[in-house]
């Protein structure tokens, strides 16, 4: 009950903000005219050619920005969905030096800038069954060395024969080959310079040696996979380009075909599409995107930005403006979107001043269903 009662008052404040009255010379292209079709559609849905009234620095103060209607370009589009691949060679793997407990680095997340040589993770042998085997390794080695130095100069003299030197020397060989520094550190680093990509182990799991615990994007290029419908295979060769969204940005990416050619996909009913894009190392590999695919183009396309819509009981609206402080509602019908604009099959003509944001601001003023007086573009 609150929430409708400020949606009133501010409503309400909106109008009487209002001039006194919508200008009566303005020209043909600011007075919407509808035909009977239309004139039926509103008086069912009970919406006539009441104008609606905000103060222009009230429209200001809440955003409200207008395009006017032109034909443009407008490309056929198939709406589908896909996700970020690896590209061969853009991604190195970050292995545990030793088995233990994995503890990443502060900082270390998806997205993060790694430099070439930079520590990952440390990994605690404290809990290792059997003992620290690298600790022992390096007891190994160290007792290796000790009786090869002892035996050469010895085997030099003559005193040592070359069976007893070449088993002294295997044996160190061996205890090398055994034991790891990096393992000895505990310390997991970056083998190239990027950014992290994915996390593939948890905080505080137990991996072993060899255990890949990260992997880095060592490119910014990424590659997007496209699924497209089988039914749609034969228009493959015309999307040349995309746009996409992810859940982790508000921006759409407009991305370009990485080859002309389509491959088999595991994914029945589906054939893949790649394209490439430049990473700002905040979509990880494995993000699934929301994708429309752009194919041939049509000239002479009425179409406004997706956020000049607004749908009302299953009605699809958008708000005209007439003069500085006058607008209307207007039924359209729309067509295919792109993800950034959506075609206008009718409803609306070449000129007409549509609003493309603040369109709240203006269904705040509609609901208060006061017009001052002297306001009318009727005819």
């Amino acid at each position: 009950m609150k929430f409708y009662t400020l949606l009133n008052i501010t409503a309400a404040a909106m109008v009487s903000l209002a001039l006194p009255a919508c200008h009566a010379d303005n020209d043909e292209l600011k007075h919407h005219h509808h035909g009977a079709e239309e004139e039926a559609e509103m008086e069912a849905t009970g919406h006539n050619h009441g104008e609606i009234v905000l103060d222009p620095h009230m429209a200001e103060k809440m955003g409200v920005a207008t395009e006017k209607v032109a034909p443009g370009v407008f490309s056929d589009v198939i709406h589908t969905s896909g996700a970020v691949v690896e590209a061969p060679g853009s991604t190195a793997v970050v292995p545990a030096p030793a088995s233990g407990t994995v503890r990443f680095a502060s900082g270390i997340v998806p997205g993060a800038k790694v430099g070439r040589g930079a520590s990952i993770a440390s990994i605690s042998t404290s809990a290792v069954a059997g003992g620290n085997t690298n600790e022992a390794a390096r007891l190994a080695l160290a007792a290796a060395k000790a009786e090869l130095d002892r035996v050469t100069p010895l085997h030099a003299d003559g005193i040592v024969s070359t069976r007893d030197y070449n088993a002294a020397r295997a044996a160190y060989d061996a205890a090398r080959a055994a034991y790891s520094a990096g393992a000895s550190s505990g310390v997991a680093k970056a083998p190239a310079s990027g950014v992290i990509s994915s996390l593939l182990v948890s905080d505080g799991a137990y991996v072993n040696a060899g255990d890949a615990l990260a992997q880095i994007a060592s490119s910014a290029d990424m590659t997007l996979r496209a699924d497209l419908p089988e039914r749609y295979a034969a228009q493959a060769p015309a999307l040349t380009s995309a746009r996409v969204g992810f859940s982790s940005s508000d921006s759409l990416f407009t991305l370009t075909r990485s080859a002309a050619a389509v491959s088999a996909t595991s994914t029945p009913g589906y054939v893949p599409v790649y394209f490439t894009f430049r990473s700002d190392g905040t979509i990880p590999v494995g993000a699934i995107a929301d994708v429309y695919l752009l194919g041939r183009e049509r000239g002479n396309v009425i179409s406004v930005p997706v956020a000049a819509i607004s749908e009302q009981q299953g009605n699809t609206f958008v708000f005209v403006r007439l003069d500085e402080d006058c607008y209307h509602k207007v039924p359209v019908k729309t067509g295919a979107s792109d993800g950034a604009r959506v075609e206008i099959l009718s409803g609306l003509d070449p000129g007409a001043e549509v609003v493309i944001s603040g369109a709240t601001a203006v269904r705040l003023a509609e609901s208060s269903g006061v017009v001052p007086e002297g306001h009318s573009h009727n005819h």
